[in-house]
């Protein structure tokens, strides 16, 4: 994620945040430790439009070897953590956190869980950074289950559907607006970008073990009919 120091990149890893400089040897300089590593790992971020991390948990599900292990629900917290490391928790008994977009009139916050197959609108207020009035907006979709999500400029969300092979584009109102089809079954996450603002980039997961896929893994580029939402700013 960008940051307010133009020479800084913020990473969020497995066991937290960390600051990162990539035009130097210096390594990254730690901002937030997650509280429980490594039984749970940090999963989705996102900035909020007053410069704020916010950041999702999720119980560790690799292990030491790189092999999968189990996931669970009720490890992961949602943490909001400002440009000195400092975090407060706001949800609690997650299990995989996904999600975490605002709308364009910076008056909504978009979070969601896999496991629960949801997608939760909150009342967000830009002057104290605060969410409140937590709500369902999207859930029980049938085709996989909620990943990351990108908003463009129409307050439309564009969620990747983890093992439905596609990504769904819901209305401010909580409709399905259309359906995109994806030549995997695991897209993961997606963002805006391009000369233009309008080409969405998809990222995706290899398939389940055992099993093959062409493009499973792969990034992929969307040239869109819409602008998207630009990523906000860390600030440190």
């Amino acid at each position: 994620m960008e940051t307010s120091h133009g020479d800084t990149l913020a990473l969020a890893l497995g066991s937290g945040i960390a600051l990162w400089k990539p035009d130097g040897d210096a390594p990254h300089t730690p901002l937030f430790a997650l509280p429980g590593w490594p039984h749970v790992r940090c999963n989705d971020a996102g900035v909020d439009p007053g410069g704020v991390l916010w950041l999702g948990s999720m119980r560790n599900n690799v292990k030491e070897d790189g092999s999968p292990g189990k996931d669970g629900a009720g490890d992961g917290v949602l943490y909001r953590v400002d440009g000195t490391g400092a975090a407060s928790e706001w949800r609690r008994d997650l299990g995989i956190s996904n999600t975490l977009v605002w709308s364009p009139d910076r008056s909504r916050f978009y979070f969601g869980d896999t496991l629960r197959n949801c997608i939760w609108s909150y009342e967000y207020d830009l002057a104290t950074r605060t969410i409140r009035a937590e709500q369902p907006f999207f859930s029980g979709f049938e085709r996989g289950m909620p990943d990351g999500s990108a908003m463009d400029a129409d307050g439309y969300l564009w969620n990747c559907r983890y093992g439905g092979s596609c990504i769904v584009r819901v209305a401010p109102d909580g409709k399905v607006d259309r359906v995109i089809e994806m030549p995997v079954s695991r897209p993961t996450n997606c963002t805006f970008g391009g000369p233009h603002g309008n080409v969405l980039y998809v990222t995706s997961a290899l398939p389940e073990c055992g099993h093959w896929e062409r493009f499973g893994g792969c990034l992929f580029a969307l040239e869109t009919n819409v602008i998207g939402m630009s990523e906000n700013k860390f600030e440190l």
